[in-house]
């Protein structure tokens, strides 16, 4: 799915500053203890080092400079507290639950009943975030400007069922059959052909996420279970197979999956599933053996895992594994194999907590021959939903031993998901961007398409027909056969508030899906 679930979406908790963190041994449920407890903290401890020492211990230290001083003390640092067992009255952090998540976070121990600090300490660290927060989130720094016209692509809306609301959850294009694949929130999978008619429409049980298509096999359908945050496990795969009677399921109980991947891990000649089980406050990076769910592998027991993909990073002929993992730990990780259904984990880019994160690709910019990673982050479902001058797009170069460094940056509110190709076929690669969890300020500006003029100098563009939508999903292939790379972007509103603020800026008509038609040879 990304193709698929975008996201960062799918984390209306992807926040967790400061939060309470909790370490457990593969994926077991059980109490949680104090991660502070190795800190001598006494009464002259400042705001500042209770922070640090209170959040180090999990991730990134993320600076009050971060979010503007509402945020952090009316949303931000009240959620911090509650998972620091510190009660807050009128404050019950199970009230929207479903009965199974309660028990699971307090099974978890999520929401600790004794306080984890004292109300002297906890005080500290408020006044100092109040202290040195700024009073409105900090500006974008200086960039070029987007052109709103669009002059190398041609824009065309298109509708696919009675859906009055789009809720576009995944877009996939198989290039063996010229098929694109349409996922609905509202449990429905679209084929569609090159001409955007409808060819085959599937009803499953939850929101498809991703699907995979093997070379002799029926696709492959990950299905996320509930969109919604949540740490229950009906995820599925399952088969497409039009001569069965029933749908086949792979795979069941998996927490929140939203994104696969394929590989032969161990080399035995037989194909192993990677999954990215995104779970809420539960969830795990793991990997089935010989596609058997007998043999299930964890590489990460921690909610976030985003996005896979499979490259030989060390060059000895194994495939390995990187990874973008979201929620509290946001980072980016190559685990390489060791043979025998080993890794080792690196970790390769690191980020604060509110950074985002939300898709990753990696791609050759420079054309040296190793790896690059293009990213973006802008998750914006959380308790920070304003708008953050360090959300957008990043290059970052590999120095050829896979230690990476940003090269470019450029700012754009809520970015979801970036895609490198060389659309103008002039050797270079530029990049579309969607941006999903922005304020609707310049709605033509959720898509974004930057032409790369050389030496990773990049003109922006975008085109009014964008503003018809929210861009959740994006995907990229030659659907007209024509020889060149088209665009197509799937649109997802979470509620009827978001539709309306369109309305009010002018917009009649909500499409499911935005087709950006290349003409440049």
């Amino acid at each position: 799915m990304m193709s698929s679930i975008q996201t960062g979406f799918l984390a209306a908790l992807s926040l967790w500053v400061l939060s309470f963190s909790f370490k457990k041994e593969k994926s077991e449920i059980g109490s949680v203890k104090s991660i502070h407890g190795n800190y001598a903290l006494d009464s002259t401890s400042s705001g500042k080092q209770l922070a640090q020492k209170y959040c180090q211990s999990c991730h990134l230290f993320p600076e009050p400079s971060l979010l503007d001083k509402k945020t952090w003390v009316g949303s931000v640092l009240p959620n911090m507290g509650l998972r620091l067992g510190l009660k807050e009255a009128g404050r019950n952090p199970y009230a929207d639950l479903a009965a199974e998540d309660e028990k699971i976070l307090r099974q978890l121990g999520v929401y600790p009943e004794t306080a984890q600090l004292s109300t002297e300490e906890w005080t500290k660290i408020v006044n100092y975030y109040e202290k040195e927060a700024p009073e409105i989130p900090l500006l974008q720094k200086p960039h070029p400007s987007i052109s709103n016209s669009l002059p190398q692509f041609k824009a065309t809306t298109i509708t696919i069922g009675d859906k009055p609301v789009p809720k576009t959850t995944l877009l996939k294009y198989d290039n063996a059959t010229s098929l694109l694949y349409v996922g609905d929130a509202q449990n429905e999978l679209y084929v569609v052909d090159s001409a955007f008619q409808m060819k085959a429409l599937w009803n499953v049980d939850s929101p498809p996420s991703d699907i995979y298509f093997p070379k002799n096999a029926k696709p492959r359908l990950l299905t996320i279970g509930t969109f919604n945050p949540s740490d229950q496990k009906p995820g599925k795969i399952i088969s497409l197979d039009t001569s069965a009677t029933e749908t086949a399921v792979y795979f069941d109980s998996l927490p929140r999956p939203v994104q696969f991947a394929s590989a032969d891990l161990t080399l035995d000649g037989k194909e192993d599933l990677i999954v990215c089980g995104f779970g809420n406050n539960t969830g795990k990076l793991f990997w089935y053996d010989d596609f058997s769910s007998a043999k299930e592998h964890i590489l990460k027991a921690l909610p976030g895992a985003r996005r896979v993909e499979v490259r030989d990073f060390n060059k000895d002929k194994k495939p390995d594994l990187m990874v973008l993992m979201a929620q509290v730990h946001e980072e980016v990780s190559i685990f390489y194999n060791q043979g025998n259904g080993n890794f080792k984990e690196k970790t390769v880019l690191k980020f604060p907590p509110v950074y985002g994160v939300s898709y990753f690709e990696l791609v050759d910019f420079n054309k040296d021959g190793f790896q690059d990673i293009l990213l973006t982050n802008g998750d914006n479902w959380d308790y920070s939903a304003v708008q953050k001058n360090y959300h957008g797009i990043r290059i970052y170069l590999n120095d050829g031993n896979d230690n990476f460094k940003e090269a470019w940056f450029y700012p754009l509110n809520g970015t979801s998901k970036a895609m490198a190709r060389d659309f103008d076929n002039d050797g270079d690669l530029d990049i579309a961007a969607i941006s999903f969890y922005d304020d609707l300020e310049h709605p033509e500006q959720g898509f974004v398409y930057f032409s790369n003029q050389g030496n990773l100098n990049f003109e922006a563009f975008s085109t009014p027909e964008a503003a018809s939508g929210k861009w959740l999903t994006m995907e990229a292939g030659d659907f007209d056969h024509d020889g060149d790379i088209d665009i197509v972007l799937g649109s997802y509103f979470q509620n009827v508030g978001e539709l309306t603020k369109l309305v009010f800026k002018g917009v009649t008509s909500f499409p499911q899906l935005l087709v950006l038609t290349n003409w440049k040879k």
